[in-house]
This record gives structure tokens, sequence and C-alpha cells, in this order.
């Protein structure tokens, strides 16, 4: 199969659950789709992978870091630009859509790093170590993030014993804990 049928097998079959993924670190769809277009543009011009399921892994990771280094020029940019006021968001949201607009807009008060240990712990349920190989940091500081997660989360969105730490097992390289 060729690289341009792979691509389109991706983008056919994964790319809806891949702007969800997006959407969780990003906030807004428009956003989200961007990510996905980056990545995927990133992910296919510099190799001509073969096995679909590790292009998504791949496409995931590259997501998560574009996300990453975009909020962090942003931040820059913004730090020498004038603030500008914007108008509220409405809540007309339906009553089945209300948490998950509530827990969306929950999201947004995180920094990036605690945002993206939340979305990786809860969506992509990967364990402590792991997501600390993807963001480049020790498991204590992702339980650091996901601790200042739920402080940040518990005042919007009542108590959150997911995000408790303490109960989570780390593993070391020995195995054991």
């Amino acid at each position: 199969m060729s690289w341009e049928a792979d691509l389109d097998t991706l983008v056919t079959e994964r790319g809806s659950a891949l702007v969800a993924y997006a959407y969780l670190l990003a906030g807004n769809l428009a956003s989200a789709e961007d990510l996905v277009q980056d990545a995927i543009v990133r992910t296919y011009s510099r190799r001509r992978p073969e096995d679909i399921t590790w292009v998504e892994a791949y496409v995931r990771r590259v997501i998560l870091h574009t996300y990453l280094d975009g909020y962090r020029a942003r931040r820059r940019f913004a730090a020498v630009t004038p603030l500008l006021a914007t108008a509220d968001v409405a809540d007309g949201a339906q009553e089945a859509a209300g948490d998950r607009t509530d827990v969306a807009r929950a999201l947004t008060s995180l920094s990036p790093r605690e945002r993206a240990c939340v979305v990786l712990r809860f969506y992509d349920d990967l364990t402590l170590p792991e997501i600390g190989l993807r963001l480049g940091v020790s498991a204590g500081a992702v339980k650091r993030y996901l601790s200042d997660a739920r402080r940040k989360l518990e005042p919007l969105l009542g108590p959150q014993p997911g995000l408790a730490t303490e109960d989570v097992a780390t593993i070391t390289k020995g195995g054991s804990r």
C-alpha cells in the first residue's frame, strides 16, 4: 500500500478521533483541526510509515508537542502585544452537553502542562511514568501537575477523586513501587 493510501486511511478512519483528542488540548474545534493537520503534515513530511497503528500514536504525540510549543509561542507573543477585551461566552448549552461544556471550560483554567497531564491520564489512560516520558518530565512532576490540576478543577467541577495521585503506584525500572 502506498503512503498516500495509508494517509487516506488514517484520515478517514481515525481523523475524528484525532480531532477529538486535539480538541481536549486546544479547547476549540478550529484549533483542534489545525493541530491535527499540522501533526499529519509533520508526520508525513519526515517519513513514510508502514504501520497505520504506529502512525496514529505518532500523530497524537506530534499533536501534543505542537500544542505545547504553540502555547509557549503565544505566551511570548502575548507578553509584547496589548491585551484586548473579548465578549464573555454565553451559557446556552443543552442539558445533555452541559457536563461536556463545563469540563471544556474548566480545562481552560489549567496551564498547558497540567492540561496535557489530565488529557493524557484520563483520555489516553496513560500511567504516570508514561505521561512523564511523553512530556519529558519525571513521574513526580506529573503527580504535581495532576495535583495542581485537581486543586484548580474542584472549585469548578466539584470533587474529582479520579485526579488523586496518592493511590497511583509509580513504576520504576526495577518493577517495584
